[in-house]
């Protein structure tokens, strides 16, 4: 009886746990919504709208991302304070009429799934609908991330309060393609819309709207105007591109005083606008909107004689005067005829760039396309704040880097890792965030790197599977190479092997990024040969241990005062013992860094760029042997000039070995270069005035230099690699590009492959 009764409570048990556990399954199964106070069931945080084939969506449903509403009305007839409508990708062809109001600080949101410069699109609306999206009475709303098309009006805020409506676009509006209207209408905000070709006006906003802000908006209107402003006080109109070709671009008409007009691009297109006659203003200030008004930074462009601004029932076509009569437009710019745009951004650097006043109301911290401000750094701040906000919708993006030299400082020796540091494929190292390279705004650094300890031939290269930077030929090998590389969001750059484990050494020289010093590129010039007692009053080789100071400053095209940094090609030649050469800022500390190593009896050069400290540079001579030092300036760096360093991944120019297209998209065959020979090579990037190439020589069959240097100025006396037979050996050149050419000559007595490798060039 005893194990009778031990076999059914055992039963019971498990048939116990069997059925909680079904039950349990079961619950969540149905997933039972959660309740709230009073036993009331929580409203979603959100609601779904998907009318793709595959959505499954009904209007009938629950909103659910698992059935989502068929349309935007759907949602928008039940939402609730704190939810957000999430529309799927996609057009939606109805019209859509939100009254429903959030509270304060629990809004109603409407959000696409990116704005409307992305892929994924969204549109609401139709050619016959008389508004896409019309809010109506409401309070607290904010719609981001939509676009809209209706046949009257893309958007319509009527007689609502706290709504924001930004990263959006609209397609048709024969009235206008935005509308806040209404005396109940206040505290609306229009951000970051592009309207292109808008048949109608492109922003209305009249009926008595107060306190509506519109910014950063590309408006194209065309036949219309872009921005009018009627009856309606307090407007905030700031940081918009408005083109208006033959109409006003900008108007506060009837009674719309207290506004402000700041940091806005009114401007002309095209120069056939010039053809639109002298009368219309591109900017007209009614006289009953003159109170109170604070108009200022805005570029506006008066071309074929139209007045910029017409204040009351004066126009004024110089900035001075009207600055001078109205106390308005002081940091104005009359100065630019044409803006012209593609898409959403300017195409040059005008008055606009890092001209903005920062603290102007309605600022947002980015672009129409979501950039943030980017400094220009050959173009003087005069904008308030940090100084470099631009003025208009866009953000000028191609300003180009400057450099800033530091150290040199040893940011990698792999050698202090032991045996499990050497690298075997690849390796990530850290640049930024410390040795004074600043995070963020870093774009490239330049580092003198070195491989050592080879265990057979191999290259090392800064990109996969793309260009190389260093290159050896056996095992046991000192190579060095000056590279200037991309910086990755991350702040990291990243060195591939290509061969059997090696050690790296990485010396920092210098960053690149939107502030710092700019590049004057010089022709090729000797300013050091031990040698020939140029630089030096002798003729002596430099002594084991031994520092030769030069003076760059005032000689070789380098300024006497000035300049920050200077690049020069640095060769040794006949050492009796191996060694190393470390180049560094004169007066300083010497660094524990090398800028080229050597083997008895070798010629080896290398590109150096180092701080200029009381107009001199010093070389020291690490090696227990005496050796010649001969130096060749290739330009520097400094406050003044107007070129800005492009940084680019690398790009093969020209390989001998094999057919290859250059810069210019020429053809060149396959061919050796031979003794004595000189090959040009196309650079057609815009507006270049000098290159920053990594040139290899391979399979040379005698031993000999090369001299690359600015095709059509005569040859220098000056090398940029030297080889003995058989040898392949890199290094980086910086050199003027003149007919968008750089030329090439093979100074040896046998024939040569050059590899030419483009990592970024300067440029106006």
């Amino acid at each position: 009886m005893g194990a009778g009764i031990g076999r059914f409570l055992r039963r019971t048990v498990i048939r116990t746990r069997v059925g909680a556990l079904s039950a349990a399954v079961l619950l969540g199964a149905l997933a039972l919504p959660a309740f709230g106070p009073g036993g009331a069931a929580a409203a979603p945080l959100n609601i779904y709208v998907n009318n793709a084939v595959d959505a499954h969506c009904s209007d009938a449903g629950s909103g659910l991302q698992s059935q989502p509403f068929c349309t935007v009305q759907a949602a928008a007839d039940v939402v609730l304070p704190g939810q957000t409508v999430n529309v799927a990708q996609g057009e939606y062809r109805e019209s859509v009429k939100l009254t429903r109001s959030g509270n304060q600080g629990a809004p109603i949101t409407f959000a696409g799934p990116g704005g409307h410069w992305t892929p994924n699109f969204v549109n609401v609306g139709s050619a016959g609908s008389t508004a896409g999206f019309s809010v109506v009475g409401a309070q607290h709303v904010w719609i981001r991330g939509l676009s809209f098309s209706g046949s009257q009006f893309g958007l319509l805020v009527e007689n609502s309060g706290d709504v924001r409506v930004t990263d959006g676009g609209v397609v048709g509006g024969s009235t206008a393609a935005v509308r806040v209207t209404g005396a109940d209408s206040q505290k609306v905000t229009i951000g970051r819309f592009t309207l292109l070709n808008a048949p109608g006006v492109g922003m209305v906003v009249d009926g008595g709207a107060k306190g509506t802000t519109l910014t950063t908006n590309l408006v194209n209107s065309g036949s219309a105007t872009a921005v009018s402003v009627v009856d309606s006080p307090g407007t905030v109109v700031v940081s918009n591109s408005l083109y208006a070709g033959c109409r006003v671009g900008l108007e506060l008409a009837g009674k719309s005083p207290d506004a402000v007009l700041m940091n806005n691009v009114v401007a002309a297109e095209s120069m056939s606008d010039g053809n639109c006659g002298s009368q219309t203003p591109q900017v007209k200030i009614s006289a009953e909107s003159r109170s109170g008004l604070r108009a200022d930074y805005n570029v506006v462009s008066a071309v074929g004689g139209r007045p910029a601004y017409q204040w009351g029932s004066e126009s004024y076509s110089s900035q001075a005067t009207f600055a001078t009569e109205t106390n308005q437009g002081v940091h104005d710019s009359f100065d630019s005829p044409v803006i012209p745009y593609q898409g959403d951004r300017h195409l040059g650097p005008l008055p606009t760039v890092d001209s903005a006043d920062e603290s102007a109301p309605g600022m947002l911290g980015v672009d129409v396309a979501g950039q943030g401000p980017v400094d220009d750094p050959v173009k003087a701040n005069s904008g308030t704040g940090k100084g470099f906000r631009d003025r208009g919708a866009t953000e000028y993006l191609n300003v180009g880097t400057a450099y800033t030299p530091t150290g040199p400082t040893r940011i990698l020796d792999t050698r202090d890792e032991g045996e499990n540091g050497r690298l075997t494929s690849m390796r990530r190292l850290k640049v930024t965030g410390s040795n004074g390279v600043p995070t963020f705004v870093t774009k490239a650094v330049t580092m003198n790197v070195t491989v050592t300890a080879t265990s057979s031939a191999g290259y090392l290269s800064t990109s996969y599977g793309s260009s190389s930077v260093l290159n050896w030929s056996a095992a046991g090998q000192t190579v060095a190479n000056l590279v200037t590389v991309p910086v990755d969001v991350d702040g990291m750059v990243t060195f591939y092997l290509g061969g059997s484990a090696v050690d790296v050494i990485a010396d920092l020289a210098g960053y690149y990024s939107g502030s710092g010093s700019i590049f004057t590129a010089t022709d090729p010039s000797r300013s050091l040969d031990t040698r020939e007692a140029i630089g030096v009053p002798g003729h002596t080789p430099v002594a084991p241990g031994g520092t030769v100071e030069l003076q760059v400053a005032g000689h070789n095209g380098v300024p006497t005062t000035g300049a920050t940094a200077v690049t020069m090609n640095v060769t040794v030649t006949e050492p009796t013992g191996g060694g190393y050469l470390t180049v560094y800022p004169h007066g300083k500390d010497r660094p524990v860094i090398s800028s080229l190593n050597w083997t008895p009896g070798r010629t080896i050069a290398n590109l150096v760029t180092v701080p200029v400290v009381d107009g001199k540079v010093s070389f020291y001579n690490g090696s227990g042997g005496t050796v010649h030092v001969i130096a060749d300036v290739a330009g520097y760096y400094g406050a003044s000039g107007h070129d800005v360093y492009r940084v680019m991944q690398p790009n093969r120019l020209l390989d001998t070995r094999t057919n290859t297209q250059d810069g210019c998209m020429k053809n060149r065959q396959a061919a050796v270069v031979t003794p004595g020979q000189t090959i040009e090579l196309g650079v057609c990037w815009q507006d270049i005035t000098s290159a920053t190439l990594n040139v290899t020589v391979t399979e040379p069959t005698a031993a000999g230099f090369l001299t690359v240097y600015p095709t059509g100025s005569p040859r220098p006396v000056a090398s940029n690699l030297n080889w003995t037979a058989g040898q392949t050996i890199p290094n980086q050149v910086v050199v003027p590009v003149r007919n968008q050419k750089v030329s090439f000559y093979n100074g040896s007595g046998g024939t040569v492959h050059l590899v030419v490798d483009m990592f970024g060039y300067q440029s106006y």
